[in-house]
């Protein structure tokens, strides 16, 4: 068996930036995470034992010195204990369960203590979706010299257009070798030009190999497993816990977990002042971008001194439409995923995530159901009824 994950660091930087709060502002909690395809993708028989069989082998990954050492130079936020902390740390595979039905369809799910079980999101989503193109044969056809000319010609486009840009691509990947392939061709194309727009990318591992920067800084679930105090201040309960944890580093609020509108409500003055920036993950990335602005200077804040970074299901077309249309009016760059990692001839990409779906504070507690209520009204996720009640106490329609 080919293992296809063989680093701790072959996962994106936010796992790592979101363990550490966990550390810090959650040590006893605990969560359930489910895998969802939102392709309703049949899987070939057996697939899930093949699942099983690498999710097994993950348990004897662990942190190299020279992994340690280039984390200790690029993420100088985190303090050296979390770096002794990681050589003693590995993935449980007991934590996960893997099972198809008769249908074939692929049900995942991860329970633990989150500060470690935040550890397989991205070794989940990578695994499933290289096993698949590996299983349906599209590695016979992979011609490595032309995704790559197709690749460095993207990169050439945004480059040329101005637009600052990093890969955030590791989930949906075709495989790790295109990936590694893609970086390789923005670094390539980014030598043509005296202006730095390609910044790096969000796997650790790549950002080492090629001495980039580790790009990112929270996922969703971080805020979701601040809403077990309430929906009505979980955003607001995050920015506070995110600025205690990190001091004015990684500041770069992801905002959507429960819409703009319920976010807008807890955006202070300090918090506007305090984080660098919000990142527009899900909705209208045009109604983001004038609502973000006129947000700031309705709280009088020069919005052209702030960040935005645009991740949302993104591709080149877009990334340089949306350029042209901040023209200035803030700090913009863009963390493009699928389009640049699996954008590969007669391949189709999948459609999947890993979502925390229930949280407890401490182990002696119930579970609590968790959601997720981004701007696009189709990606809500978790408990249908839990839902309800989320959009009802927050006046969601």
């Amino acid at each position: 068996m080919r293992q296809i994950i063989t680093s701790l660091l072959d996962n994106d930087l936010y796992t790592f930036s979101v363990c550490y709060a966990y550390l810090q502002k959650f040590p006893r909690a605990m969560g359930q995470y489910t895998f969802v395809d939102r392709n309703n993708t049949v899987y070939p028989k057996g697939f899930a034992e093949k699942l099983r069989e690498q999710f097994n082998s993950y348990g004897d990954i662990r942190i190299t010195d020279e992994e340690a050492r280039f984390m200790k130079r690029k993420c100088y936020y985190f303090p050296l204990w979390f770096f002794t902390f990681l050589k003693g740390f590995h993935m449980r595979p007991s934590e996960v369960e893997v099972s198809q039905d008769e249908e074939g369809h692929l049900h995942i799910s991860v329970t633990g203590l989150l500060w470690r079980t935040v550890f397989w999101e991205m070794p989940i989503l990578a695994t499933v979706s290289e096993l698949m193109h590996e299983l349906k044969g599209e590695f016979e056809h992979y011609d490595a010299q032309k995704e790559y000319e197709k690749s460095y010609a993207k990169g050439i486009r945004l480059i040329g257009n101005g637009v600052k840009f990093s890969d955030f691509g590791t989930r949906r990947r075709f495989s790790f070798e295109h990936q590694d392939l893609v970086i390789r061709s923005f670094i390539e194309a980014q030598k043509q030009f005296t202006k730095t727009c390609f910044v790096g990318t969000s796997n650790v591992l790549l950002a080492m190999k090629y001495d980039l920067t580790p790009i990112g800084t929270m996922s969703h679930q971080f805020i979701e497993t601040c809403s077990l105090y309430g929906y009505n201040e979980a955003n607001y309960l995050a920015m506070d816990y995110w600025q205690e944890v990190y001091a004015g580093s990684l500041g770069v609020f992801l905002y959507d977990t429960y819409t703009r509108k319920a976010f807008f409500q807890n955006f202070t003055t300090l918090h506007a002042k305090l984080f660098d920036g919000l990142r527009v993950d899900s909705g209208d990335n045009y109604e983001a971008l004038e609502e973000i602005i006129e947000k700031y200077k309705e709280l009088g804040i020069d919005p052209t001194q702030k960040s935005i970074i645009f991740s949302n299901g993104l591709n080149v077309d877009e990334a340089i439409a949306i350029h042209e249309a901040v023209a200035g009016r803030m700090q913009d760059s863009y963390g493009i995923g699928t389009h640049l990692t699996c954008d590969v001839d007669n391949v189709k990409a999948m459609n999947i995530v890993v979502k925390l779906t229930a949280a407890k504070i401490t182990e002696k507690r119930t579970w609590k159901k968790v959601v997720k209520l981004s701007d696009d009204r189709g990606k809500y996720t978790g408990d249908p009824e839990e839902i309800e009640i989320c959009k009802k106490t927050l006046e969601i329609e």
